[in-house]
C-alpha cells in the first residue's frame, strides 16, 4: 500500500446499523446527541438514517440541518438503488435520499446474483443497472456516493464475475467509495483478505475500497483489520459493537488496532484519547452498559487482580498492559479481593492516602481472604474495602455506636388486597447521649434508613446530602433454600461522588443492615475535613 492509503477512513453507522439490536431504541434527541459525540471523536462519516423509511429519521435529517454544526465529520444519509424496471426520476427513495440534504449519501446494492434473481426477481443485467443508474442520479444532483454492495463476500465466491460487474457500474458512474458487505457475518478473516486483495487489483486506486462486516462468527474486528490489510482504506462499524443479530464490526476495537498497532491515521491528531469517554456517553445515551471486559474502552480492559500482576506492574508498567490506558483516555485499575498481594493492598493504600506499615498489611490480606471466604466481594463495594483497610491501620471511627435494632413487618388485610408495614426502631448512643427512634417504610431497608437518620440528625446535619441510589440481594448459595447466605450491596450518593458497600449473613436484614452501617459511616467520614479521603 502506498503513503496515501494509510489514512483510513472511519464511517459509523451507530445510528443505523446499530440501532437495529434488539432491546435499544432512540429518540431524535438522543441520535443528535450522539452525532455530536461522534464528532467529538472525529469519525469520518456519520450515517444518521434512511429518510423516509419512519417519522423519526424524516424529524433527525430535518432537524440536523440547523441543530447539528459539524466540525469533523460527515453526515451520510443512507438507502437503497432504485426499484427493478423503475425510473429513478420517479423513485421514492432516491428522492428522500435528496430530500434530507446531506453531502454524501450511501446506497446498498445487490452483489449476489442469487439476491438478484431470486429477492428482487429480475435479470442480472438490470440488476447492473439499477446500480449504475442510481448512482448516476445521485452523483449528477451533486452528492458524495457511497455504495455498500450487499453479501459481496458470498456473492464473490458463487459469481465473481458479476459481483465485479455491480462494483464497475458503481465506479464508471462516479461512485466514489464501493464498500464490499459481510452482510451474514459469515466469513472469515482469510477469506475476507484474498477477496478484497482480489477486488483491490481489479479495480486499483480508481475508487476507495471500503469493508463492513457483521459479527457473526466472532470475527468482524478480525475481518475489518484483513481487509485493510488487502487495500480497503474505508471501515465501516458501530461505536461499541450495536447491532442486529451478533452486532456490527466494533469500532471502539478496529480504531486503537489500526491506529496504535499498525500506525495507520484513523482519527484526527488528539482524538484517539477521547474514545473511551464517547464509548460510556453513547452508552449511556443508549441505556446500554458498555461491556467490562471491552477492549481498550471497557471498566475492566485495564483493570489487575492477580497479585502477581499488580507486583510487576508496580516495576514495569508496561509489563501486563499492551498498550498506555490513557492512549485511549482509560486508566490503569488495581482490583483488591483474596487473590491480592501485599504490592496490590500498598498501592491501593497509596490511593486512598493510608499509611500501612507490614503488619497492617498482612491484617488487610488476611482479613480480605476471610472476609471473602464468607461471601464478601470487595472489588465491588469501595468504600466497605477502604474501611477494612483503615481499621487494619488502627482507625475506628467515633460517629455513632449502635446499642440494637429491630424490625417488624405486619400484613393488614385492607380490602381484597394484603398490605405490609415495616416498623423499625434503633438504639444509638452518639457520644453520652442516647437516641431512640422508630420509623415505617416501604420496607426493612428504608424502615431502618429513616429510623437511623432521625436518631442522628441533630447530631449530623450533612447526612441530609447522603443518598442510597441502588440496592443489590444477591443469594449465595442457593442450595441451601431459605437457609442461605446472602449478599447486599448497597450504592448510595452524596453529589460530590458515589460509594458502594457490602453486607453479608444468612440474615438478609442483617446483612443489609451492615451494609446501610458501613455505608452511613463513609458518607461520615467523607464529610469529615479533618480526614483525607479520595471519593
Amino acid at each position: 500500500m502506498s503513503n496515501q492509503q494509510k489514512q483510513i477512513e472511519v464511517f459509523d453507522t451507530t445510528l443505523r446499523d446499530g440501532l437495529q439490536v434488539e432491546g435499544v431504541t432512540a429518540t431524535v434527541d438522543d441520535k443528535l446527541r450522539i452525532a455530536e459525540q461522534l464528532d467529538h471523536l472525529g469519525v469520518h462519516f456519520i450515517e444518521g438514517g434512511w429518510p423516509g423509511a419512519n417519522p423519526k429519521d424524516i424529524e433527525f435529517f430535518s432537524r440536523a440541518a440547523t441543530e447539528l454544526s459539524l466540525t469533523t465529520s460527515t453526515l451520510v444519509a443512507f438507502g437503497s438503488t432504485r426499484r427493478p424496471r423503475g425510473r429513478v426520476d420517479e423513485d421514492a427513495t432516491l428522492q428522500h435520499l435528496l430530500d434530507a440534504d446531506t453531502p454524501a449519501v450511501c446506497i446498498v446494492a445487490k452483489s449476489w446474483d442469487y439476491h438478484v434473481t431470486e429477492a428482487l426477481q429480475t435479470t442480472l443485467d438490470e440488476g447492473e443497472a439499477m446500480i449504475a443508474d442510481s448512482v448516476e442520479f445521485l452523483a449528477g444532483h451533486g452528492r458524495r456516493v457511497l455504495v455498500d454492495m450487499e453479501h459481496f463476500f458470498d456473492g464473490f465466491k458463487r459469481n465473481p464475475e458479476f459481483a465485479l460487474r455491480a462494483l464497475e457500474a458503481a465506479i464508471v458512474k462516479g461512485a466514489t467509495h464501493v464498500v464490499l458487505c459481510d452482510t451474514n457475518g459469515g466469513s472469515l478473516p482469510h477469506e475476507i483478505e484474498e477477496i478484497v486483495g482480489a477486488v483491490y487489483a481489479h479495480v486499483g486506486d480508481d475508487v476507495t475500497i471500503g469493508i463492513h462486516c457483521h459479527d457473526d462468527t466472532g470475527c468482524a474486528v478480525a475481518n475489518s483489520m484483513a481487509a485493510v490489510r488487502a487495500g480497503a482504506r474505508h471501515v465501516q462499524g458501530t461505536l461499541n459493537g450495536l447491532g442486529e443479530r451478533t452486532g456490527n464490526a466494533n469500532l471502539t476495537t478496529i480504531i486503537p488496532n489500526l491506529q496504535v498497532k499498525q500506525d495507520y491515521l484513523c482519527l484526527p491528531e488528539g482524538r484517539l484519547e477521547r474514545l473511551t469517554v464517547v464509548s460510556h456517553r453513547i452508552a449511556e445515551t443508549l441505556n446500554r452498559a458498555v461491556n467490562p471486559q471491552a477492549p481498550y474502552v471497557g471498566s475492566s480492559a485495564f483493570a489487575h487482580k492477580a497479585g502477581l500482576h499488580v507486583s510487576a506492574i508496580k516495576r514495569a508498567r508496561d509489563a501486563y498492559e499492551h498498550v498506555d490506558p490513557q492512549i485511549v483516555g482509560n486508566d490503569t485499575r488495581f482490583v483488591v479481593s483474596e487473590m491480592a498481594g501485599r504490592a496490590t493492598i500498598q498501592i491501593k493504600a497509596e490511593e486512598i492516602g493510608l499509611e500501612l506499615d507490614g503488619p497492617a498489611i498482612n491484617q488487610v490480606i488476611d482479613d480480605l481472604k476471610r472476609l471473602e471466604h464468607e461471601g464478601y466481594h470487595f472489588e465491588a463495594a469501595d468504600a466497605s474495602l477502604e474501611l477494612l483497610m483503615r481499621r487494619a491501620g488502627g482507625w475506628e471511627h467515633d460517629f455513632f455506636r449502635v446499642e440494637s435494632m429491630r424490625v417488624i413487618t405486619d400484613e393488614h388485610a385492607e380490602a381484597m388486597d394484603s398490605v405490609f408495614n415495616t416498623e423499625a426502631t434503633v438504639k444509638v448512643w452518639v457520644g453520652d447521649q442516647r437516641h431512640v427512634e422508630t420509623a415505617e417504610g416501604n420496607g426493612p431497608v428504608n424502615a431502618i434508613d429513616t429510623a437511623f437518620r432521625r436518631a442522628v440528625q441533630q447530631a449530623y446535619p450533612q447526612l441530609a446530602s447522603v443518598h442510597l441510589t441502588d440496592f443489590k440481594v444477591r443469594i449465595l448459595d442457593g442450595g441451601e433454600a431459605t437457609g442461605a447466605v446472602t449478599r447486599v450491596l448497597l450504592s448510595a450518593s452524596d453529589g460530590r461522588g458515589d460509594w458502594t458497600t457490602i453486607g453479608v449473613s444468612p440474615n438478609i436484614i442483617e446483612a443489609a443492615w451492615r451494609a446501610l452501617e458501613e455505608s452511613i459511616v463513609y458518607g461520615l467520614l467523607r464529610s469529615t475535613e479533618s480526614v483525607a479521603v479520595v471519593g
